[in-house]
């Protein structure tokens, strides 16, 4: 009986979907170039953003984004924004004289509660 029990399937060898009825996705090809002229082709979905650079999956080697005629395909990227730190947006809202003003008031209220005010005379 242990014979018979997967007569006619290869486990592991062979799937039982099939690709009918499914429709794939709607794909672009995109040519890189790399330093030393070879050129590769990268498939991309079509909603993608393609980028600038690649590396070639046989060698490697870095590839940049070509057009039909093997020009260099420049991508405007937006500028992004430089970070701020807290304190620029401190400055954003008050004046170093007025922060100066608010800290001596701080410490004065810190130092009351610990009992070290200095009472000027």
């Amino acid at each position: 009986m242990a014979d018979r029990s997967l007569r006619g399937m290869r486990l592991g060898s062979q799937s039982l979907q099939s690709e009918e009825g499914v429709t794939f996705s709607p794909r672009i090809t995109s040519t890189y170039q790399a330093a030393d002229g070879s050129t590769f082709d990268v498939t991309f979905s079509a909603d993608a953003e393609v980028p600038q650079v690649w590396e070639s999956a046989k060698t490697g080697a870095e590839g940049i984004l070509v057009d039909a005629e093997g020009v260099p395909v420049i991508i405007d990227k937006p500028e992004s924004k430089i970070p701020r730190s807290h304190w620029d947006m401190l400055l954003e809202r008050r004046t170093r004289v007025e922060l100066e003003e608010l800290l001596i008031e701080r410490l004065d209220v810190f130092r009351a509660r610990r009992g070290e005010l200095k009472v000027d005379a």
